[in-house]
């Protein structure tokens, strides 16, 4: 049976080098790898090329031997999963193949370019490129049900993990703050009609003949765009704010809209060329600016506050419930939550700077000077002051089993699921039928076994 199978794959892979064809740039596509009943091309090797490319990603001399091996790697878990008879996440599917395309369709300019960029159509890209992805979709469900089959760690494996390694090599749990704020915000509303109304003067300035993009580059506060005259480039609409791009598309070429707002601030567009769901605009971005009248007004609530929490008159977590105008903390007494991981415990690259600089120098307790931060809103947060008070400072420290128990569980299971993927690899490779084109005979493949497959 074994030599029955393995006449059956030489004599496909003789078919397919035999019926090799040109694909790109007068390159010869051929297939460069066969495992199991799965053939892998050239021109899928170069195709992941040019994607990196599109993308913008370097890659060294050695990068197709890096996707050949991923490659190869995903053939595996592919044949398991339609063993195991998995489905495809086709929701999951659709929406990366919809990233994806955006991405491309973004960086080389629209449909057309993609086309000849590739040379291929898009409907073509698309089935190519959704067909990856449901690999893809397969290879990671199986890789997910191989680290499934671990069988839960007891507190015993995770001693004996401590135990095997290196005190050097366990990890290091970095110094974690706790912290509570007051925040008042300055007056947003003065200085969103202030912004407005020199949007206004200088929409009416276009509308009278002076150049969009000769005021763009004077006073947009956009800095990507502004040296280019506020022109944005051809890009998918889904990349921008909803409220940006429903407004741009509205637009006929040439019209100024009125101004429209969104996370990032108030903009004037013009949009200059529109295809299908892409667009290529101007704009003018200005953002509210506040008055040093702001800040001193703020400082002097805060400083007063401050006073009363220290002198035992109100409790900081009354007084956050009372005078905070942030929604997100004053409702839990001015209690900070990381809004990502919804974690209370901040270590110091998670917290924003101005935050950090604020409680830096701070004991257990403490609380500090009023200082001006950013709140979580928009791309880059909402000018905002606050005064921070120190709960809780947990010290960097090695991992230890008594004190960081879940984290070192997490560490011994991640290590376990590896071993059992590599387990897999290792096996499949010994048990599979491959064989590997002589072209990537020097590659410096993560799996030596790879190697023996080479064909001599």
């Amino acid at each position: 049976m074994k030599r029955t199978l393995a006449t059956a794959a030489a004599a496909l892979l003789m078919c397919v080098a035999a019926s090799a064809q040109k694909y790109s740039d007068g390159v010869i596509d051929k297939s460069v790898a066969v495992v199991g009943n799965e053939m892998i091309m050239l021109s899928q090797i170069e195709q992941e090329v040019q994607m990196m490319r599109a993308q913008g990603l370097m890659s060294d001399r050695n990068v197709r031997c890096e996707i050949l091996e991923n490659m190869l790697q995903s053939k595996l878990f592919l044949m398991q999963a339609r063993i195991d008879s998995l489905s495809v996440n086709s929701d999951m599917v659709e929406s990366e193949l919809r990233q994806r395309i955006d991405q491309i369709r973004t960086s080389l300019g629209g449909d057309a370019e993609v086309e000849a960029y590739f040379g291929k159509s898009l409907f073509k890209l698309r089935q190519e490129w959704r067909a990856t992805l449901q690999d893809q979709s397969l290879t990671q469900q199986e890789q997910s049900e191989i680290a499934k089959g671990i069988p839960d760690l007891t507190p015993y494996d995770v001693r004996q993990f401590v135990d095997a390694t290196d005190p050097e090599d366990l990890p290091v749990v970095p110094v974690k703050y706790q912290l509570r704020q007051i925040c008042i915000y300055p007056d947003r509303e003065a200085a969103n009609l202030a912004v407005k109304e020199r949007l206004l003067a200088i929409r009416e300035r276009i509308i009278n003949g002076e150049k969009f993009s000769m005021l763009a580059r004077l006073y947009s506060q956009d800095p990507g765009s502004a040296r280019r005259g506020g022109e944005l480039g051809m890009a998918s609409k889904s990349i921008f704010w909803p409220v940006f791009s429903d407004a741009a598309m509205a637009l006929k070429p040439g019209v100024v809209s009125q101004i429209v707002e969104s996370p990032d601030g108030f903009h004037l567009i013009e949009v200059l060329e529109k295809k299908g769901d892409m667009f290529n605009a101007r704009h003018i971005l200005l953002k509210p600016e506040y008055t040093s009248e702001d800040q001193t007004k703020a400082f002097r609530v805060l400083d007063s506050l401050k006073t009363e929490i220290q002198n035992g008159a109100v409790s900081f977590e009354l007084a956050s419930r009372f005078y905070s105008e942030d929604p997100a903390t004053k409702t839990n007494g001015g209690q900070m939550a990381d809004p990502q991981t919804g974690s209370s415990y901040f270590e110091i690259d998670q917290l924003k700077p101005q935050d950090y600089e604020a409680i830096k120098d701070l004991k257990e307790g403490e609380i500090s000077v009023p200082v001006e931060s950013l709140d979580n809103e928009g791309r880059s947060g909402n000018l905002v002051y606050k005064i921070i008070k120190v709960d809780k400072i947990l010290p960097a420290h090695p991992a230890t089993f008594t004190n960081d128990y879940d984290l070192l569980l997490n560490n011994a299971k991640q290590q376990k699921q590896m071993e059992a993927i590599d387990k897999f690899i290792d096996s499949k490779i010994k048990d599979t039928y491959i064989i590997i084109d002589p072209l990537f005979q020097d590659c410096p493949f993560e799996k030596e076994g790879w190697l023996e497959k080479i064909k001599k």
